[in-house]
């Protein structure tokens, strides 16, 4: 029994240091996990220089090596301290966690693989929960449901937008031509695209005085075009009010993390937090 309770001590204590962010400890963990984030970024960043990885080659694979040990060791610490395994390995964080770690050693067998590790920047979406940034994650979520709400007026403001390429994609290829550069409709579209969003490569530019004239109108369309979901969506946040919820507890037995303020009990399984 002694020893049941030291094991059941053991894998609360890790448990509180690993996926708790409110805690000192737990803190810290996080900070330091999230810092070696970047330095795996940074190492291969700098391995994909040529110059640098000639002449610290060895230097940048033993501490990616490291670095991956450390990921590995993390990965089997979070199954292992957790009552069900299987809510972490295929949460969100989770699949991120194994994406993030498995590309070193896909290395060992696939060529090239190695620089999948530059995934490990989706880890750093941890730095929300980790350091409470409930300004920048309140607005994300404002963001979220303010699109959600908008989706219907911007999937038919895309579609008109769809429609309206392909009448000026027709038509500039009907007025300019092939020989002007406008070799197919497809084509003709692509440049009325480009105009829309007034990126204007250039690759492609209308050479009668009849195409210049459409193509300036298109060119000022394209500023309303650009204001109007940005309109839509602006108007759905100033309706959004969502309620913001700080808790960062992580429940031991099913994994969920979205309880609500000062909650004692998970609102998932029941468990005690």
């Amino acid at each position: 029994m002694e020893d049941l309770n030291i094991k059941k001590n053991w894998k609360s204590k890790l448990h509180e240091v690993i996926y708790e962010a409110d805690t000192p400890n737990g803190k810290l963990f996080d900070i330091i996990l999230i810092l070696t984030i970047i330095a795996s970024i940074i190492l291969v960043m700098l391995e994909s220089v040529e110059s640098f990885d000639s002449e610290y080659h060895n230097f940048l694979n033993i501490s990616e090596w490291i670095i991956t040990i450390l990921f590995t060791l993390e990965y089997i610490a979070r199954i292992v301290s957790i009552k069900k395994p299987t809510s972490y390995i295929f949460s969100f964080y989770g699949v991120i966690d194994f994406l993030a770690t498995i590309p070193k050693y896909l290395s060992l067998i696939f060529v090239g693989t190695h620089a999948l590790v530059a995934l490990r920047a989706l880890r750093l979406l941890r730095v929300f929960r980790i350091l409470k940034l409930t300004r920048y994650l309140g607005a994300s979520i404002t963001l979220a449901a303010a699109l959600k709400a908008s989706r219907i007026k911007i999937a038919v403001f895309l579609f008109v937008v769809l429609l309206l390429t392909v009448i000026l994609g027709t038509v500039m290829y009907l007025i300019e031509g092939p020989e002007n550069g406008f070799t197919s409709i497809p084509y003709s579209m692509y440049w009325a695209i480009v105009t829309l969003t007034t990126v204007g490569y250039g690759d492609i530019s209308p050479h009668t005085p009849l195409g210049q004239f459409i193509a300036s109108i298109v060119m000022i369309l394209g500023y309303g075009i650009i204001a109007i979901p940005t309109g839509i969506v602006t108007s759905e946040m100033a309706k959004t009010n969502t309620k913001i919820q700080t808790n960062t507890q992580h429940c031991k037995f099913c994994g969920a993390d979205t309880h609500l303020d000062n909650a004692e009990y998970c609102n998932k399984c029941g468990e005690k937090l």
